[in-house]
């Protein structure tokens, strides 16, 4: 269920990205193809549905987010915890009075 929600997350991020690439810092992006009166979504329409639609997608992927942190896999009991921490844990303790070796005298 975790990789739905982050796969859908990651699809409406996209999303939101491009309909705010369309929408113009001015009033225009968009909006300023439709300049004749008798278009079926007009100016002002074009930009209020773009804006409406960027908060939306904004809300929705933070409820998303939220959401999706209830279904984050666990570590069952008895399991391991990371899998770092057991490369820590089983890592070899280097002795600090060894010397490097010297690869020159191999030649």
């Amino acid at each position: 269920m975790y990789l739905v929600f982050t796969i859908l997350i990651f699809i409406l991020a996209v999303v939101l990205v491009l309909i705010v690439l369309v929408q113009n810092s001015k009033g225009g992006g968009l909006a300023s193809g439709f300049a004749s009166s008798n278009q079926i979504m007009g100016v002002r329409k074009t930009t209020d549905f773009l804006e409406k639609a960027t908060w939306a997608l904004a809300a929705f992927v933070l409820v998303l987010s939220i959401v999706s942190t209830a279904f984050i896999p666990k570590a069952q009991d008895g399991a391991q915890e990371s899998a770092i921490k057991e490369q820590v844990e089983n890592a070899v303790t280097v002795d600090p009075n060894l010397t490097a070796p010297n690869f020159e005298d191999a030649e």
